[in-house]
């Protein structure tokens, strides 16, 4: 019988290829921790890492009729690095797609959050919109919310054109420093 350990590796890869297990045995006694310690560098995962060199190893084993005439290093450290490019492809287009499902599909707490603040922001305007002088709340939600022109506003209510936009202009005048302060007093209270 002979000591496989003082084999080169040409001689192995030959006898691997007539199916030699003890030829088998002494290439993964040789390369099995060279190969995982490189994973292992790339992907920081034990148990990845672990998985990835046995599958080459099964691999070399599956396809050893064909592995005649190679630089065995070279052939293992090629098979493990494309092995180790599939699997971080892998794991990226994974983490996209729970991203995507994350951000698109399920509702965070984030968007709730930021649902439950425009609700409050809408009832604030709404209140400060109430808060104004009745023809210059009338002007503003018919410009605002109804959406008519100037020149219409002021034919439904028998005002001046000049008059309407007057009362734009302070409506929002108003409101921007009522609500600007009432956010600021809110954001005060939450933090």
């Amino acid at each position: 019988m002979k000591a496989y350990n003082h084999i080169e590796d040409g001689e192995l890869i030959a006898l691997l290829a007539r199916g030699d297990r003890s030829a088998f045995t002494e290439i993964f006694n040789r390369y099995n921790k060279l190969l995982y310690s490189h994973v292992f560098n790339k992907i920081r995962d034990e148990e990845a890492s672990r998985d990835l060199v046995q599958d080459i190893f099964v691999i070399l084993w599956e396809k050893r009729s064909l592995v005649k005439n190679i630089n065995l290093a070279g052939y293992l450290f090629t098979m493990t690095r494309n092995r180790i490019l599939n699997l971080l492809s892998h794991n990226k287009i994974v983490s996209d797609y729970f991203t995507t499902v994350q951000y698109d599909v399920l509702p965070s707490a984030q968007m709730a959050d930021e649902m439950i603040r425009e609700k409050q922001l809408e009832a604030i305007i709404q209140a400060e919109i109430n808060a104004l002088p009745p023809r210059m709340r009338e002007v503003f939600v018919l410009s605002r919310y109804k959406y008519l022109s100037n020149r219409e506003i002021a034919e439904k209510l028998g005002l001046s054109e000049h008059t309407v936009a007057d009362q734009i202009k302070k409506s929002l005048k108003t409101l921007r420093s009522r609500i600007g302060l009432r956010i600021l007093m809110c954001f005060i209270q939450v933090f």
